[in-house]
């Protein structure tokens, strides 16, 4: 058994027990965390979790259990994909909102390698094992967007290695909660594992350095709508970041106000632009996903309140 513990904070008070679980890592889904419950693998200030809809408070000590992962193996399913390009090298998808990239024991299928294992016939790169075939980079469950996959390992190592020299280009569009005051900026903050929590990540000294460019495109005095610049891409390293600043993504379980913001699932995060050097042509590519429609119908929302 893996073994987690940490203390709730006042940003994540009141939230339902299985859902502070399931945001603190794509491997808990909201049906795994609440199977753990029922197994009495949960437990709250020394006591077995009363249920899954408990409401955590601040200052609460969560315990949890999780059995040792099992040898996960990835199997083709028939699940549409929306395909903005492909070639014998690779294809670039736009991934949904709230599908998770890879197999893990907490969502064993349904995920976008399954997708991938059917559309291509298991002709997908190797690098990354039998559980990752063909992912050169991930972005979270609850961010929708563009994402390359390669379909063998020379323009893997290829796409792979425009990802360390940074030279990959990714904007993503987010709203976040209150006013920034720049119009732009570069936060250039390290991240690690949380210290009190290990299940999430946070501004650490000592961590990986990561940096992510701003710029403000809209205001609405209570949110603010921006462009970000990935120059390196650690786990949730948008929402870290912006959570750093005070201005954390609108909808964020994890990172975001206790409260929420009615009416949203999930972060407002969305990889909306990808370019790349094709790793056998030579050539720039780049890709527009536009928004999805819970993103848009917000900013629709915002813009009307004005």
């Amino acid at each position: 058994m893996r073994e987690y513990s940490f203390t709730v904070e006042r940003e994540q008070k009141d939230l339902r027990l299985d859902v502070l679980l399931a945001a603190l890592s794509e491997e808990l889904s909201r049906s795994y965390v609440q199977r753990l419950i029922g197994e009495g693998l949960v437990r709250i200030n020394g006591e077995t979790a009363p249920a899954k809809n408990y409401r955590v408070r601040e200052g609460d000590t969560v315990f949890l259990r999780l059995p040792e992962p099992e040898t996960l193996s990835a199997e083709p399913e028939d699940i549409p994909l929306e395909i903005l390009y492909e070639d014998g090298d690779l294809l670039v998808v736009d991934k949904p909102k709230g599908m998770v990239v890879h197999p893990a024991a907490g969502n064993p299928s349904g995920t976008l390698v399954n997708a991938l294992l059917h559309h291509c016939g298991g002709r997908l790169s190797t690098i990354n094992g039998v559980v990752r075939p063909g992912i050169v980079h991930r972005i979270d469950k609850d961010t929708a967007g563009l994402l390359v996959v390669a379909k063998n390992d020379e323009a893997h190592r290829k796409l792979a290695a425009q990802m360390e020299a940074h030279s990959i280009t990714r904007i993503y569009e987010a709203v976040v909660h209150d006013n920034i005051p720049e119009e732009a900026g570069t936060i250039d903050k390290p991240i690690g594992r949380d210290p009190g929590n290990r299940l999430r990540w946070a501004v650490a000294e000592g961590g990986r350095r990561a940096v992510t460019h701003f710029k403000v495109l809209e205001r609405f005095g209570r949110f603010t709508y921006v462009e970000l610049r990935l120059e390196t891409g650690r786990t949730h390293q948008i929402r870290v970041h912006m959570a750093s600043l005070r201005h954390p993504l609108a909808g964020d379980p994890l990172y975001g106000p206790a409260k929420g913001v009615k009416g949203l699932n999930g972060q407002l995060l969305h990889a909306g632009t990808l370019g790349f050097v094709h790793p056998s042509s030579g050539e720039y590519m780049e890709f527009h996903s536009p928004l999805p429609e819970d993103f848009a119908a917000f900013l629709e929302k915002l813009r009307a309140g004005r």
